[in-house]
């Protein structure tokens, strides 16, 4: 079956977090999720309150998904299970979250890791202006006339 990707639903919260703790870089257990205060009933009041959220889904199971900050310009999480890593599921998410960031913030933004796979990932879509935030993770930025380009798909 081919790979949908579509707004999340509240009903996608338990496979979101499904997929957040299982991930290989940036790992988080539950525990260590909600001291953070973010909990499935802070991910399910966001969904509801704004399109924020994308799921890929293979058939009925969720394989991945994103999540924004309108408010921010924030791409706030981009995961994806382990096993459907590679195929370009998540440029997909990220394209849409991109988007729908793009349509009130000239310039949006994420944080990761400096060192890891993901920040590769980012560069590779175009995010750039990379700063350094504390000993290990940087910032990176995009801009709406960037984006539109080519470089990152818009």
């Amino acid at each position: 079956m081919a790979i949908q990707i579509r707004d999340a639903l509240p009903s996608d919260v338990k496979g979101i977090f499904d997929i957040r703790i299982t991930v290989k870089e940036n790992a988080l257990t539950r525990a260590e999720l909600e001291a953070l205060g973010i909990t499935e009933e802070s991910v399910e009041a966001m969904i509801v309150a704004s399109r924020c959220a994308w799921v890929a889904t293979d058939g009925e199971a969720i394989v991945g998904f994103t999540m924004v900050v309108h408010e921010e310009g924030y791409l706030f999480a981009a995961f994806m299970l382990p096993e459907y890593e590679g195929r370009g599921i998540g440029k997909q998410l990220v394209l849409a979250a991109e988007k729908a960031l793009f349509v009130t913030n000239a310039v949006i933004w994420l944080e990761t890791g400096k060192t890891t796979r993901a920040a590769e990932f980012y560069r590779r879509l175009g995010w750039g202006k990379e700063t350094a935030i504390g000993k290990n993770d940087i910032r990176l930025e995009k801009s709406r006339c960037q984006g539109s380009r080519g470089k990152g798909g818009h």
